[in-house]
C-alpha cells in the first residue's frame, strides 16, 4: 500500500470488498470509500478497515450449536508407568536432522521409537491421553510406524483422528476404520457387515475371521464371491494366505476361472504352495517333461527343453504368457512352471538325488541361471527349508553363495524360510568369510535383537573396517542396524573400541577419530536400549 498518497477528499463508507480492492491495488490508484477527516489516505483506509471489520463481527448472528461429539472410548489397557512415559516423550520430541548432518555420540532418537513401539506393544501399556496428538503427527509423517502407534494409540487415537483430517490417515489404515468386530459367536452381527459394511470394514471382517474360523471366513466369501468387484475379489482372496491348508483347495481351484487375470494369477500362487494340490501336481507333470537327466554324457547332466507355447491350460493355472521386456518367452515360461512344482518332484525326476546332489549336476546349454532361480523362487513359496540350504550353500563359499543364490536379494528371501537362530549363524560366517560390504541386506532378516555370534561376527567386521584405515560413514548402514539390532548386553564387550586408534600411514585423515565417534554411539544407544527395557517392565 502507498504512504504518500494525497489525502481523502470523498468522503463515503463504502463495502467491505470497496476497501480490500483499494487496500491492494493502492490508495495511489483507487480512492477509497471511507471519510477523509483531514487524514492521509493509507491512514483512513485502515481506520476505516479496523471499523468495518468490527461491525462485520458485531453483525453475525450465532449459529446453531453443532452436536457435542461422542465421548471418547475407554482404554482398558494398563497405563504405561511413569518412567516410560517421560522416555516416549523425548522419543516424539526427537526430529531427523536435529543437530546437523553429523549426530556425534548421541543416539537417533527416532529411530529407536520403532523398537520401542514394539515392545510397549509386546507388554499391552496404554499411552498417556496428552501423547496422542504427538503419536499421530510422527506416523503421519513415516509411514512404517503407522502399524505399531496405531496399535498402542488405541481407540482414542481413532477418536482423535476422526475430528482433525491431518489424521484421516488413521482412519484408512487401521483395519476397518476402527469398527469394532462382532464376536466370534455373533454370526448375524458377521453376516450384517459383512453385506453391509464398507470395503475396508468387510476386508478387516475377513481378515480377523480368517485368523480365527478359516473355515468360516472362507464360506463367508464364497457366499458373495459372484457378486464382488475384480478388484475386491483380489483383496479378499489375499486374505487367504493366512492359515492357507488343504481346504481352501476347491475354492481356489474354482476361482483359477475367474475373469480377471490377476485373480487367476493369486489363486495359482496359493495353490502351489500347497505341495498336494491338483495345481501343483499338473505343474509337476509340466516341469517335469521339461527337466530330464542325460546319463549318456561323460557326467550326469541336467538337460532343458523349455516349452514351445504357453497353451489356454496353462494360463487357467496361473502361467503368464507375456514375457516382460528382454526376456525369452520360453525361459519366462520354463520358470514359472519349475516354481509352481512341488520340490518333491525333483527328487523322484532326477535320479533319487538329495537337493544338494541335484544343485550340484551340470546343467546343459546355459540354463543352469534360469533353472536355479526358479527353484529360489519355489523354496521360498513353499517354506522348504532343505532346499533353502542347499540353495545357500555354505556361507564361506567363494562368490559369497550357494549354486542357486544368483542375487543378494534371492539369499535374504531363503533365509526367511530359516529358524531365527539358524539365519543368525549363516549369515555370521557369511560375514566372518566375506566382510560387511553385502551383509545389509542379509542382517535385515535376522530376528532381533542378534544372536551372539552375529553380533560378534558385526563387531569383529566393524573393528577390521576401521584397523584398515576406511571412513566409518561406508558402513553407516550397518552402524545403523547394529544401534538398533545389537543385543544391549554386549555393549560391554565395546568398551575397548572408544579410544582413538593409532591411524597408519595409508589411512584416511581422520578416520580414527570418526570412528571412536561412531563406537561410542553405539554403545551409548546400546545402553540406552537398555534402560528403555527396564522402563517398560511393570513396576
Amino acid at each position: 500500500m502507498n504512504t504518500t498518497a494525497a489525502p481523502l477528499t470523498r468522503p463515503g463508507s463504502g463495502s467491505w470488498e470497496e476497501l480490500v480492492t483499494a487496500a491492494l491495488l493502492g490508495t495511489d490508484r483507487r480512492t477509497p470509500p471511507a471519510p477523509a477527516g483531514g487524514r492521509e489516505a493509507p491512514v483512513a483506509l485502515l481506520d476505516a478497515a479496523a471499523t468495518a471489520t468490527v461491525r462485520r463481527r458485531a453483525g453475525l448472528r450465532p449459529a446453531a450449536a453443532a452436536p457435542r461429539p461422542e465421548p471418547a472410548p475407554v482404554d482398558p489397557r494398563p497405563p504405561l508407568p511413569a518412567a516410560a512415559a517421560r522416555r516416549l516423550g523425548r522419543l516424539l520430541a526427537d526430529r531427523p536432522g536435529a543437530g546437523g548432518g553429523r549426530r556425534g555420540t548421541a543416539p537417533d532418537l527416532m529411530e529407536l521409537l520403532p523398537q520401542w513401539l514394539a515392545a510397549a506393544n509386546a507388554r499391552g501399556w496404554a499411552p498417556p491421553h496428552q501423547a496422542l496428538p504427538a503419536l499421530l503427527d510422527a506416523a503421519r509423517g513415516r509411514t512404517d510406524l503407522r502399524p505399531a502407534v496405531l496399535e498402542f494409540a488405541g481407540p482414542r487415537a481413532l477418536w482423535l483422528a476422526r475430528l482433525n483430517p491431518d489424521w484421516r490417515f488413521a482412519l484408512r489404515a487401521a483395519p476397518g476404520g476402527g469398527t469394532t468386530l462382532p464376536h466370534p459367536q455373533g454370526r448375524e452381527e458377521i453376516e450384517r457387515l459383512w453385506q453391509e459394511g464398507l470395503f475396508a470394514e468387510r476386508v478387516a471382517l475377513l481378515s480377523a475371521l480368517r485368523s480365527r474360523d478359516p473355515e468360516g471366513a472362507r464360506a463367508l466369501l464364497a457366499g458373495t464371491w459372484a457378486t464382488e468387484r475384480a478388484e475386491d475379489r483380489l483383496m479378499f482372496l489375499d486374505s487367504l494366505r493366512t492359515g492357507l491348508g488343504p481346504d481352501d483347495e476347491p475354492f481356489l481351484e474354482q476361482a483359477l476361472g475367474d475373469r480377471s487375470r490377476n485373480v487367476r494369477s493369486t489363486a495359482a500362487e496359493l495353490l502351489s504352495a500347497l505341495p498336494a494340490s491338483a495345481l501343483a501336481a499338473r505343474m509337476a507333470v509340466r516341469a517335469g517333461a521339461c527337466v530330464a537327466l542325460d546319463r549318456t554324457r561323460e557326467e550326469p547332466t541336467i538337460v532343458v527343453e523349455a516349452p514351445h507355447e504357453c497353451d489356454a491350460d496353462m494360463e487357467r493355472d496361473g502361467v503368464q504368457p507375456t514375457a516382460p521386456t528382454g526376456r525369452g518367452e520360453r525361459s519366462w515360461w520354463l520358470g514359472q512352471l519349475v516354481e509352481a512344482a512341488p520340490l518333491s518332484t525333483w527328487s523322484a525326476r532326477l535320479g533319487g538325488r538329495t537337493p544338494g546332489e541335484i544343485l550340484a549336476l551340470p546343467v546343459a546349454d546355459d540354463w543352469q541361471g534360469e533353472l536355479h532361480a526358479a527353484w529360489c523362487r519355489a523354496a521360498v513359496r513353499q517354506r522348504d527349508g532343505v532346499w533353502a540350504r542347499a540353495l545357500l550353500g555354505e556361507p564361506s563359499a567363494p562368490e559369497a553363495g550357494g549354486p542357486g543364490a544368483v542375487s543378494l536379494a534371492e539369499r535374504a528371501k531363503l533365509l526367511g524360510t530359516l529358524q531365527a537362530g539358524e539365519r543368525a549363524e549363516w549369515v555370521a560366517g557369511f560375514i566372518a568369510a566375506h566382510g560387511l560390504s553385502e551383509a545389509f541386506q542379509l542382517l535385515g532378516v535376522c530376528a532381533v535383537p542378534w544372536a551372539p555370534s552375529l553380533g560378534r561376527a558385526v563387531v569383529d567386521a566393524l573393528n577390521i573396517a576401521r584397523d584398515a584405515g576406511s571412513y566409518p560413514w561406508s558402513f553407516s548402514g550397518v552402524m545403523g542396524l547394529a544401534e538398533r539390532c545389537l543385543d544391549p548386553a554386549e555393549a560391554g564387550r565395546l568398551d575397548g573400541l572408544l579410544a582413538v586408534p593409532d591411524e597408519p600411514e595409508d589411512a584416511s585423515p581422520g578416520a580414527g577419530g570418526y570412528w571412536a565417534e561412531a563406537f561410542q554411539r553405539l554403545v551409548t544407544t546400546l545402553r540406552l536400549r537398555a534402560v528403555m527395557a527396564r522402563e517398560l517392565e511393570a513396576p
